[in-house]
C-alpha cells in the first residue's frame, strides 16, 4: 500500500510542478474540469454500487460466510470514488442538500434492526431509538403508529430517514447497508469490527436474530436506493445537469470561489475538526465516520485525496484512465508559483500523513484503534493528519488572496479552535 501510495503523491507534485510553467487556462476551462471530475467520481460511484448489489442480492440468495465477506467487500471498495466526491458537498448546495442520503452518520442503528443491550432502551432526543422496524411491522414513533409491514423504498426513504426531524435517524445510505453487513461494533478502542453473523440472512431454523427474510429485504432496498440517488447526481453534473450549471450562477469567479470553499471547508471543520480532532481529545470510538466496518482510514484518506484532485484537476477512475485539464493550480501559479508549490506542497504532506495512517490501519491498528488513550504512537498518526489538514487549510486561503476573490470565511471547529470547550 505504501509503495502504491507514494507513486500518487509523487505525480501530482510533478503536476503542481508542471502547472507552475504554463500560462494560466481560461476559468471557464478549470470549471469543467472541475465539472468532470465530479462526473466522473459519482458515476464510478453509481457503478461501484451495483457490483455491491450484485454482491448483497448473492448473500441474501446464498447465505454463508463467503457471501457476506464478499458483499463487505464490495461495500468497502465502493467508497473510494465517493469520498473522493466528498469535497463538492462544500459549495455546491444542490450536493449538500442531498448528501443525507447517502451519507448521513452517525446513525441511531437501533431504528434499523436488534441492538446490544448496552445501547439501551430509549432516547430523550429520539422517539424512534429502537423502533427496530426489521423486528417490528408496525411500530409506534411519538404519536405516530407507522405502517412497516412492507419494506420498501417509500418505507425507508419516505417514512423512516430522518424521521421525528432527528438527523441520527438514517434509514438509507452507505452506513445503514454497513450496519446491516457489519452490525454494531462493541468493542471500543480494542481490536475488532462489527461481527454480524452470516445466518442473519439465513432461512428457516438456521435464522440467528429473527426476521431474515426482513432484513433481507432492507438490505436490498437500501442498496437499490443507493443506486438510485448516487444515479441522480451523476446526472446532476452531466452536460445539461443542474449542478453543472449552478456552478457557474455567481460567474466564473463565484466558481473558483466554490471550489476553494468546497477545499478548504472539509479540510478543516469537517474532516480535521468534526471527524478527526474530536474524536482523538475524547478517545473516542464513537465518533469514528465509517465505525461498523473499521473502514475510517481508507474514509479520511480518500477524503483527502479528493481536495487534492480539486485543486490539480486530476482524478483517477476506477478503470485507471484520467480526468484531467485546466485546474485551480494552474491559475495561482500563473499568479504567484511560489504560493502554488506551497499549497501544492501541503497538500502532498497531507497525503502522505494520511497514508501513514492508512498504512497502520491496512497492517492490523484500526482507526478506532489509533485514538484510543493511551496509545501515544497511534495518536501521533492521527494528529499528524490533523496537522496537514489544518496546514493546507492555510495555503487554500493564501490562495483565495492570490486571485484575487473576496475571502472566504470556512467554518470554525470548538475541536480545533476552542479544545477546552470540548470537556465542558
Amino acid at each position: 500500500m505504501k509503495t502504491t501510495f507514494v507513486s500518487i503523491a509523487a505525480g501530482f507534485a510533478a503536476l503542481g510542478f508542471a502547472a507552475a510553467a504554463h500560462a494560466a487556462p481560461s476559468k471557464d476551462a478549470i470549471l469543467k474540469t472541475y465539472a468532470d471530475i465530479a462526473q466522473a467520481g459519482y458515476e464510478d460511484s453509481v457503478t461501484l454500487a451495483k457490483d455491491l448489489k450484485t454482491a448483497v442480492d448473492a448473500l441474501v440468495a446464498n447465505p454463508s460466510e463467503e457471501t457476506m465477506s464478499a458483499a463487505r467487500a464490495a461495500w468497502v471498495t465502493s467508497r473510494v470514488p465517493y469520498m473522493q466526491t466528498e469535497v463538492y458537498r462544500f459549495g455546491n448546495p444542490i450536493v449538500d442538500d442531498w448528501e443525507g442520503k447517502v451519507n448521513a452518520w452517525p446513525l441511531d442503528e437501533g431504528l434499523i434492526d436488534y441492538v446490544d443491550a448496552s445501547y439501551g432502551t430509549a432516547s430523550e432526543d429520539n422517539a424512534a431509538y429502537v423502533a427496530n422496524v426489521i423486528a417490528n411491522p408496525s411500530v409506534t414513533i411519538g404519536a405516530d403508529m407507522v405502517d412497516a409491514s412492507a419494506i420498501d423504498a417509500t418505507l425507508i426513504a419516505e417514512t423512516l430517514h430522518e424521521v421525528g426531524g432527528v438527523e441520527a435517524n438514517v434509514a438509507t445510505g452507505y452506513h445503514a447497508v454497513e450496519f446491516l453487513l457489519w452490525g454494531q461494533d462493541l468493542n471500543g478502542t480494542d481490536a475488532g469490527a462489527g461481527e454480524r453473523p452470516w445466518t442473519d440472512y439465513a432461512s428457516g431454523d438456521a435464522c440467528t436474530n429473527g426476521n431474515c427474510d426482513r432484513r433481507a429485504e432492507y438490505i436490498m432496498t437500501a442498496t437499490n436506493l443507493l443506486i438510485a440517488d448516487l444515479e441522480w447526481m451523476a446526472a446532476q453534473w452531466g452536460p445539461d445537469g443542474d449542478a453543472r450549471t449552478d456552478l457557474v450562477s455567481d460567474g466564473v469567479d463565484g466558481g473558483i470561489a466554490r471550489i476553494l470553499t468546497g477545499m478548504g471547508s472539509l479540510s478543516y471543520a469537517e474532516l480535521a475538526g468534526e471527524r478527526m480532532q474530536l474524536g482523538l481529545l475524547l478517545h473516542d470510538p464513537e465518533e469514528e465516520h465509517d465505525c461498523f466496518a473499521d473502514n475510517t482510514h481508507n474514509s479520511h484518506f480518500y477524503d483527502a485525496q479528493g481536495i487534492l484532485n480539486a485543486y490539480a484537476g486530476s482524478y483517477t477512475r476506477i478503470d485507471g484512465s484520467k480526468v484531467e485539464g485546466a485546474s485551480v493550480s494552474d491559475l495561482v501559479a500563473e499568479k504567484d508559483e511560489a504560493a502554488d508549490k506551497a499549497l501544492m506542497a501541503s497538500l502532498d504532506a497531507t497525503m502522505v500523513a494520511m497514508g501513514a495512517l492508512k498504512d497502520r490501519a491496512d497492517n492490523g491498528e484500526a482507526y478506532d484503534q489509533m485514538i484510543g488513550e493511551g496509545n501515544a504512537e497511534g495518536n501521533a498518526v492521527v494528529q499528524a493528519a490533523i496537522d496537514g489538514l489544518t496546514a493546507q487549510t492555510k495555503g487554500i486561503e493564501a490562495a483565495v488572496a492570490v486571485l484575487g476573490l473576496e475571502p472566504i470565511a470556512f467554518e470554525g471547529s470548538d475541536s480545533l479552535d476552542s479544545p477546552e470547550a470540548v470537556f465542558e
